[in-house]
């Protein structure tokens, strides 16, 4: 079978940006949705039989290739290694099934000609950026990738809302990048080796791999949405189209990721165990407090991109345990903690990318995304309605479906943190674990309240009492990825084991294989220790619903009964006496709300022959931009108002100060070589 070359890939690349260009010369053409989707499906789905050939053909070769472009005398370099392919292979996924949802969806769009150039020019910049193998191509690649997001954020632009998610994603995304080139600048050294081989072979002291895994964490981690960082995510994603959502929430977030993997597991050498345990404890942090961030919302693309911040979090605990256990000599559990988060990180973009695509479904058939608004859709609803029932199971991390087998991946990865030789790590990794047991129960409560508020019930407004099922292109995208929520969680063991090169390539070991064991069962550790098997797990699920239902069509009394239906007490026909989307969160709320949200509940309760209607007012707050964001831009606003008198010095002044800002570079040069 011939060899597939790099060349190939930076082909689809070429072909991506093309078409962007091509989308600016349609303009208004009331084919340029059907054109562009149809050649962004094309592009991404031939690269996705490129990966194919070349993971069949030559799995383990490492392919590179220089293009004369980018810094002088040196160019820009690309490669494709294991962890790229994978990467490669969830971007172009993603970017088929946003294309195919996206030819019917994108037929509701109001201004085509603001989204269709910068879906295909994210794409591309994705793309760059997985396939760049040194600093200058990877963080021009990274700048694209964001500022085309941004441009998609802010295609709605005569929305204030979204100007000012537009805005405040910019700003989170330029604090990003700043935080990416001081760490490749610390990579890079005196010597300005901007290529990763040059990086890799460097030694680096332990305060520069500090201080590079610290910038690592801020500028991969605003991009991923950690917090404090992720305040961007809950404006940004429900701004942009639901395609968008999609790949920003599913595929974006996970090349921010891939970033922090190459960099701090590849090219800057072997960090301190304190390393481990601060990325630990911000991974258990940020899921608690984002699947906390979706219960308190009504916004369903808004609860979707919270969730988002609580399966980051889940990702970067199980990146933090492989560090732990890699710098603690434990190679199998390094190897576990690894493959949880690759494992996560591939069904993340599976269940969430359906997830939006069913949200996008709700707003085109309604023109509603306010859950209290919604209700009774699984009547007018039903593929979208399955098609997202599924997505909620899976990311509520339920068997059989994949979401529960990375999180079984990881809460077995903590299980093997007593053999660490710190005790730091033996308390905070437990502790940690019960965070993402919490957060797990929460995310079902969470999806449980998206599910039961927007489809069950009755409709709560005119618009969904019209709804109507969404066109066969937005369903075909979500029931393919309703097949594979289902196809990766009954047959896990075919995932991990192709997930051991990119284990064995960067923390030196690899799960044992899992493709010989009995009834597609996975053994992570070994079958005495423990074991899963979600093929037996989807048979008993299948055999017990169909043998119950049989039961009750066939064995039950066939007369009929008819009672008035329990609704809280309140014999009263009208949809407001239904649970609401606030009234299912408020336990929730009135036990966390008051130490993480600030939460406020005022009553406006009428006099005795008052004939207004009583009002609950419930006022919800972020900590992070009380806390961090409001004092910075406050701080900002105060040096700005006291530099503004650098607009009036004299020439001599402005002398002096260009010659005093010269002699200091000067020093801190010599200082540096």
């Amino acid at each position: 079978m011939a060899t597939i070359d790099v060349s190939f890939f930076l082909w689809g690349v070429a072909g991506l940006l093309i078409v962007a260009v091509a989308a600016v010369a349609l303009g208004r053409s009331a084919a340029a949705s059907n054109l562009v989707y149809t050649a962004t499906l094309i592009v991404s789905a031939g690269m996705l039989v490129m990966l194919a050939l070349h993971l069949i053909s030559a799995p383990g070769n490492v392919l590179k290739t220089t293009l004369p472009i980018g810094l002088p005398w040196i160019g820009a370099s690309f490669k494709l290694d294991a962890l790229s392919a994978l990467f490669l292979l969830v971007v172009n996924f993603g970017g088929a099934m946003a294309s195919l949802y996206a030819l019917g969806y994108g037929r509701h769009e109001e201004a085509p000609h603001r989204v269709l150039p910068f879906f295909a020019a994210f794409l591309a910049g994705m793309n760059l950026v997985v396939l760049a193998d040194d600093a200058f191509a990877f963080l021009l690649s990274w700048e694209f990738m964001s500022l085309a997001s941004w441009a998609l954020v802010v295609s709605h632009h005569r929305s204030e809302a979204s100007l000012r998610a537009g805005f405040i994603y910019l700003v989170m995304a330029s604090f990003g990048t700043l935080s990416l080139l001081l760490a490749f600048g610390l990579l890079a050294g005196p010597a300005g080796g901007y290529g990763f081989d040059t990086i890799r072979a460097m030694p680096h002291g332990p305060l520069v791999v500090a201080i590079v895994f610290v910038l690592m964490l801020l500028g991969a981690g605003s991009k991923a949405g950690l917090v404090p960082l992720h305040v961007w995510l809950p404006l940004a994603h429900p701004a942009a189209p639901s395609h968008v959502s999609a790949l920003m929430s599913g595929v974006m977030t996970k090349v921010a990721i891939y970033g922090f993997i190459r960099v701090v597991f590849d090219l800057m050498g072997e960090p301190a165990w304190w390393s481990s345990a601060v990325l630990i404890m911000l991974g258990g942090i940020t899921a608690t407090l984002g699947i906390l961030y979706a219960l308190m919302e009504t916004d369903l693309k808004r609860l979707l991109a919270c969730s988002t911040i609580e399966n980051i979090g889940v990702i970067f605990v199980s990146l933090g345990l492989a560090l732990a256990f890699r710098s603690g000599g434990m190679g199998l559990a390094a190897a576990l903690a690894f493959t949880a988060a690759l494992f996560h990180i591939l069904n993340h973009s599976i269940f969430k990318s359906l997830l939006f695509f069913g949200a996008g479904a709700v707003i085109n058939a309604t023109g509603e995304r306010d859950m209290e608004k919604l209700g009774g859709l699984i009547h007018r609803m039903p593929y979208t309605s399955f098609a997202f029932l599924v997505g909620c199971v899976a990311i509520s991390a339920l068997p059989p479906l994949n979401g529960f087998v990375s999180e079984w991946l990881t809460f077995q990865a903590i299980l093997q943190s007593p053999e660490l030789p710190q005790w730091g790590l033996k308390i905070i990794v437990p502790a940690v674990g019960g965070l993402l047991a919490l957060s797990a129960a929460l995310a079902a409560a969470c999806f449980v309240r998206a599910f039961g508020i927007s489809f069950l019930g009755r409709a709560r407004s005119d618009a969904a009492g019209r709804a109507h099922e969404v066109d066969r292109f937005s369903l075909s995208a979500m029931f393919v990825l309703a097949a594979l929520c289902l196809a990766v969680g009954v047959l896990p063991g075919f995932v991990i084991d192709a997930l051991s090169p990119v284990a064995r390539a960067f923390v030196g070991s690899s799960l044992p294989s899992q493709a010989h064991l009995p009834w597609l069962t996975i053994a992570p550790i070994a079958e005495a220790r423990s074991s899963y098997n979600g093929l037996l797990v989807f048979l008993f699920i299948a055999i017990a619903g169909w043998g119950a239902a049989f039961t009750v069509h066939n064995l039950a009394s066939r007369r009929i009964r008819r009672s008035a239906v329990w609704d809280c007490g309140f014999p009263d026909p009208r949809p407001q006496t239904q649970y609401s989307a606030s009234s299912f969160a408020q336990p929730v709320r009135r036990v966390f709300g008051t130490l993480v949200f600030r939460a406020r509940e005022t009553v406006d309760m009428p006099q005795p022959g008052d004939l207004r209607a009583a009002r609950l007012t419930v006022e919800v707050r972020d900590l992070a931009w009380d806390w961090i964001y409001t004092p910075i831009s406050g701080g900002i606003a105060f040096a700005a108002v006291r530099l503004n008198r650098l607009q009036f010095l004299t020439i001599r002044q402005y002398l002096s100060l260009v010659f005093l800002a010269l002699v200091s570079l000067l020093l801190v040069l010599a200082l540096w070589t």
